[in-house]
């Protein structure tokens, strides 16, 4: 599974999605990370940006809730703790579809 991180530089979240996306991938051999700078409001229209870090498979934002916005923004993710930049592992997990008993615990990342 191919799945792409887009990102801007001045969002500080992204590295987060990054490093518990490369966790999911360390244990599923077929998950395969790419990184996709994005840096203009044309590129985040083109790309369907919703905002630093999106997480996408096949062009599909993986979090995408109907009525959000394109924009170069910083995004917030609703999680169980509150809003955060980022996904939690468990999160990814769910919508990647990997095996829980396989993968890190969250307190890890």
């Amino acid at each position: 599974m191919d799945v792409t991180l887009l990102y801007f530089e001045d969002c500080p979240s992204w590295k987060i999605a990054d490093e518990r996306l490369a966790a999911l991938a360390s244990e599923r051999g077929d998950l395969r990370v790419t990184h996709h700078l994005v840096e203009t409001p044309a590129e985040a229209e083109r790309t369907g940006f919703r905002g630093s870090p999106s997480i996408q498979v096949d062009g599909v934002d993986l979090f995408a809730e109907p009525g959000d916005a394109v924009a170069l923004a910083c995004r917030r993710y609703p999680t169980p703790d509150g809003f955060q930049g980022a996904p939690t592992l468990d999160q990814l997990r769910a919508v990647l579809d990997v095996p829980r008993e396989e993968a890190p615990h969250e307190a890890d990342l």
